[in-house]
């Protein structure tokens, strides 16, 4: 049976701008600053897609690794640059980037791996998925049409995963063999990109970067998409996902 892990969550940082006590318009004259509202979009990427929020933190395990999780190098280059922030609002965002850090120190995941809390999340989405394959909520809501065209491709992508880490192919779960995908693909745009500059040969590395990232986004970013759209909808209540089973 499907369910929801209920797993510790990453830190939630939000800064709002105060509401004015009298609940009056400023007066006229030169329009002053418009109220700003910092919130760090992890809340939000849970609450709204969970696999935009999975990559968000697999983005940030990695920013926060590049700055060797040195308190002087995060709060120069992530925080110090939020002009728009006063002194107490920089303290909770290095906070929140510090309890981060904590996390990876915790879990041992310095140097490489990913937190514990995103691995329960995939988890999650591959019961799901498993579930939807099996359930007339899936066919109902397209799931198996968007992913009869990625499986034929998943052997084949769990057995490049595993060459590339110390991973057993068949230890991984279809999800989790998205996911992986979908970071690597992000990851080898930046360095194609980069590679254009490398001199001799990085044209062609470039454009081989360019067709994988091509052919893991025609077959797995629609699965993604479709799985995380009805992960949204049965949180929300909005879907049954055993209606119809016996």
């Amino acid at each position: 049976m499907y369910l929801f892990r209920t797993v510790t969550t990453v830190p939630e940082y939000r800064i709002t701008a105060a509401r004015p006590r009298n609940g009056n318009h400023a007066a006229a004259g030169p329009e002053k600053p418009r109220k700003f509202r910092i919130m760090l979009t992890a809340k939000q990427k849970r609450r709204e897609n969970i696999a935009e929020y999975i990559l968000y933190l697999w983005q940030l395990e990695d920013m926060l690794r590049a700055l060797e999780l040195s308190p002087e190098k995060i709060y120069s280059t992530l925080v110090e640059p939020h002009t728009e922030l006063d002194q107490e609002q920089k303290q909770a965002l290095f906070f929140w980037y510090m309890d981060m850090v904590n996390l990876l120190k915790t879990e041992g995941k310095e140097k490489t791996g990913h937190l514990d809390h995103t691995l329960h999340l995939i988890a999650d989405l591959n019961d799901l998925h498993l579930h939807l394959l099996k359930a007339p909520a899936g066919h109902e809501q397209g799931y198996d049409k968007v992913y009869a065209a990625l499986a034929p491709e998943l052997p084949k992508l769990k057995s490049a995963i595993a060459g590339e880490s110390d991973m057993a192919a068949e230890g991984i779960s279809d999800m989790e063999a998205c996911f992986r995908a979908l970071y690597s693909v992000m990851l080898c745009r930046l360095k194609g990109t980069a590679a254009k500059d490398d001199g001799p040969g990085a044209e062609k590395k470039a454009e081989a970067a360019e067709r994988y990232v091509k052919d893991v986004l025609e077959v797995v970013s629609p699965v993604v998409a479709r799985l995380a759209a009805i992960h949204k909808a049965a949180e929300r209540g909005e879907l049954d996902l055993y209606k119809d089973m016996a």
